[in-house]
């Protein structure tokens, strides 16, 4: 083979993951894989999904690929840190790519990894694999979008390489190259429906502080309409699934783009139930019952905060009342709402979380996800509390996740506001929708009472020194 392809996403190692089990493919990895077949390269994928670190390890023992390629994310990296030195142990060249190692380049290629591929994958590999044939590491200074350590061990990052334009002159994802009804019988078992993946779109404009940008920048480019809907016909022709998953950041970002993509499926009488992410000011009426009637079973919005002066130091451009008029719309047409709610950003105080559990009680949205923030390297966000983040881990023992910020209420207090949150919009669901009894909502009542007490006893702030505060506030939380 020419290059092996692999990710770290292991369900067999993830206690979380057996819990949610609802897993898709890495789509950035099958795309690379299609377009390399489609130049003549020989491609094999180690789909990790549903098998394990030690299979891999023997895998690459058995095969002993002179090229691996690896795409890591956040939630992966520590399982790729261990695959790229079972591929160093058995002679191959390791490049990683993907959204976490661009800004950390160094300390991946300190690890063990060859090359760091900066931003999309397709054709900066392409160009990689017959150089690495024919020259190993040598000369890669000609070669742009990626870092390397020279002999002397000094980082050498070449120029960026320009995004893609035309993202349909792109084959689809090489889905035939793993075992995707395995994912979609996976669906079937734990949820009762099958599930399945695509994108239409690479990237987002918007400025959010928080949003890493690694790997499609700072713009938005669409695949033509046609070939998207050819796309969509195939896969249900093919795996035949209950519903799709659009996985683009702003779904409905493009009005017109969006409204001939509607009118084309309406028109193949192509209607699949999905869901998808859009933003609140990229809803209207007439894209609201567009989204209808190609089948929208749920649309995430991520409203983050309700309160004004959060959303505004995020840089969201986005409005507390315009959210939650466009769930009331949403629902009017009876699309589920999922809202993404983010805790704990810069500057947020006690009366800006009670802001944001007013704001869920408001809009009533059928199911939100809460969140602690946290600074991923190469954001605005980070940038900005650069000064005040630390941990007490060593880079290859934790992610952006494990940052302690100075001047934050300790995780234990989110758990407690996360609780008082949740009951707190579940009563107001079970009074309003008249969906429950009084015993239901005294229960309710009472788990509020508990987390809003939580809130009191844990409410110090970490100490910029030691972390005295954090450990202090764990020993209350276990007294109490």
């Amino acid at each position: 083979m020419d290059i092996l392809l692999s990710h770290g996403y292991f369900i067999a190692e993830d206690a979380h993951e057996q819990k949610v089990m609802k897993p898709y493919p890495t789509l950035g990895l099958l795309y690379i894989s299609s377009y390399l077949r489609s130049r003549r390269f020989d491609v094999k994928i180690f789909d990790s999904t549903f098998s394990s670190l030690s299979a891999f390890d023997e895998f690459i023992a058995r095969e002993r690929p002179s090229i691996v390629g690896l795409y890591c994310n956040l939630m992966t990296k520590k399982n790729i840190l261990r695959m790229i030195r079972s591929c160093k142990e058995n002679g191959a060249m390791v490049i990683v790519g993907g959204p976490d190692p661009p800004y950390y380049a160094e300390e991946y290629l300190k690890a063990g990894s060859d090359i760091v591929v900066t931003g999309e994958g397709e054709l900066t590999v392409e160009e990689l694999i017959p150089h690495l044939q024919m020259n190993g590491k040598n000369s890669l200074e000609n070669i742009s979008g990626i870092s390397f350590l020279r002999d002397d061990g000094r980082l050498v990052q070449t120029p960026p390489r320009p995004n893609i334009k035309n993202l349909s002159d792109m084959p689809w994802p090489d889905r035939e190259a793993i075992d995707l009804p395995k994912y979609l019988q996976t669906w079937k078992t734990f949820h009762g429906l099958s599930s399945l993946s695509l994108i239409m779109s690479r990237g987002c404009p918007y400025t959010c502080t928080w949003c890493s940008h690694s790997v499609f920048g700072e713009t938005h480019r669409r695949r033509e309409v046609s070939d998207v809907v050819k796309e969509i016909e195939w896969i249900e022709n093919t795996y035949h699934p209950d519903q799709l998953w659009y996985a683009d950041d702003v779904m409905t970002i493009h009005r017109s783009w969006f409204l001939q993509f509607a009118s084309e499926l309406q028109k193949r009488k192509i209607k699949i139930p999905f869901e998808c992410i859009s933003r609140a000011d990229r809803l209207t009426e007439e894209i609201v019952q567009s989204l209808a009637a190609i089948g929208c079973r749920q649309l995430w919005i991520g409203s983050e905060s309700g309160s004004q002066r959060i959303l505004d130091a995020m840089q969201r451009r986005a409005n507390v009342e315009d959210v939650q008029a466009k769930t009331k719309l949403l629902q009017k047409y009876g699309i589920k709402v999922g809202m993404f709610i983010m805790l704990g950003y810069d500057g947020e105080e006690i009366s800006d979380i009670e802001a944001t559990t007013e704001h869920l009680k408001k809009s009533l949205p059928d199911v939100f996800l809460t969140t602690v923030s946290y600074p991923i390297k190469g954001t605005k966000y980070f940038q900005q509390i650069n000064n005040d983040i630390r941990s007490e881990k060593h880079w290859n023992e934790r992610t952006d996740r494990d940052w302690i910020v100075n001047g934050r209420y300790s995780r234990k207090f989110y758990q407690y506001a996360t609780r008082w949150m949740v009951n707190e919009v579940e009563m107001e669901r079970l009074r309003t929708q008249s969906t429950g009894n009084y015993s239901q909502i005294f229960v309710k009542f009472l788990k509020s009472r508990w987390g809003r007490l939580g809130m009191h006893i844990t409410k110090h702030k970490i100490h910029p020194a030691s972390g005295e505060g954090w450990k202090s506030e764990e020993r209350l939380a276990k007294a109490w």
